[in-house]
């Protein structure tokens, strides 16, 4: 009988308002044959957060206390703001020890990414930037290519994605450790302990909601503080959500990214969906990653990174 996954729900950001959402979630993990702990997480409130600082810190130092079982799987419930708050609360020398002798993998986007930088520049922990409990396994409708290559990702020490590029990319041929995630949360990390020094990086970014010009000045940020500098390329996910005005001028996300490309002398490439939106990749932050893309085809194969098919004899879940 295929062993099934132990999953811990944390919420270290925003609350999670949409209760449908949450049920479905839930239910879904539940039908596919998995156990679901910290449900009562989805209960909390507090202002515009999952509880108070102190609560959802406690979600993840918890993991790092040799008398609570580990879990194959952390999954946050949701993203929004709020998990900056909680990083000089939380017990990175206790996860790095105890993340060193037991398998345990993390996942989450968004807001999550500021988690997962802290954890990769502090304790050494890689994690899954990929989907999260309400808004993708909770959607009326599930992205049956977002649940299948999440679980192949959790479970298998290897994995492959392609995708279409403009025209006019140029063919290239980069490796190197794969890391990133949303832009506004790795700019609030610039400057601090919590943003990981990665040199011959493969960064990926995504952002939602965001101006074009914002989104260029961010990028400008990362490339001025040196951290593009070190490196070989950039993946640009979904960058949603921009109106241009009339005193744009016509200046858009595009204009945006040619404008930056001409900057930073880094391969940038497009189209790869991951973080916000809908159909998404899972990408292991951290994990050693080719990046490749010929004749208008990329592909992306990252592997060398943890994940919860190595614990206990292999668990195997639905896919």
């Amino acid at each position: 009988m295929p062993k099934r996954l132990d999953i811990r729900l944390i919420a270290p950001s925003g609350y999670a308002d949409d209760h449908a959402a949450r049920e479905r979630g839930v239910e879904r993990l539940l039908a596919a044959g998995h156990t679901v702990h910290g449900a009562d997480v989805l209960e909390r409130v507090m202002l515009r957060f999952a509880g108070t600082d102190a609560e959802r810190a406690a979600d993840l130092n918890q993991l790092a206390d040799p008398g609570v079982p580990l879990p194959h799987l952390v999954m946050a419930t949701c993203g929004g703001y709020g998990a900056i708050s909680l990083l000089d609360r939380i017990d990175f020398d206790g996860l790095a020890a105890r993340f060193l002798d037991e398998s345990c993998v993390l996942v989450g986007h968004g807001d999550f990414t500021v988690l997962q930088c802290a954890l990769y520049a502090r304790s050494a922990i890689g994690s899954l930037h990929g989907p999260m409990l309400v808004a993708d396994f909770g959607a009326p409708y599930l992205r049956e290519n977002t649940w299948r290559h999440f679980w192949h990702t959790v479970l298998s020490p290897r994995t492959d994605m392609s995708w279409t590029c403009a025209d006019d990319q140029r063919d290239l041929l980069v490796e190197g450790t794969l890391w990133g995630g949303n832009l506004s949360a790795l700019c609030s990390l610039v400057g601090t302990s919590y943003l990981p020094r990665i040199d011959g990086g493969i960064l990926f970014v995504e952002e939602v909601g965001e101006q074009a010009w914002r989104i260029e000045r961010m990028l400008y940020e990362l490339k001025l503080a040196g951290v593009l500098e070190r490196q070989r390329a950039i993946v640009i996910g979904g960058l949603g959500g921009q109106r241009v005005s009339e005193y744009d001028n016509g200046y858009d996300i595009d204009h945006a990214l040619q404008r930056f490309g001409k900057a930073c002398n880094l391969p940038i490439l497009r189209g790869l969906s991951f973080g916000h939106g809908g159909d998404k990749w899972t990408l292991p932050f951290g994990a050693h990653a080719v990046l490749e893309c010929v004749a208008g085809t990329a592909t992306l194969s990252a592997f060398d990174y943890a994940y919860a098919g190595a614990a206990n004899g292999g668990p195997v879940a639905s896919a």
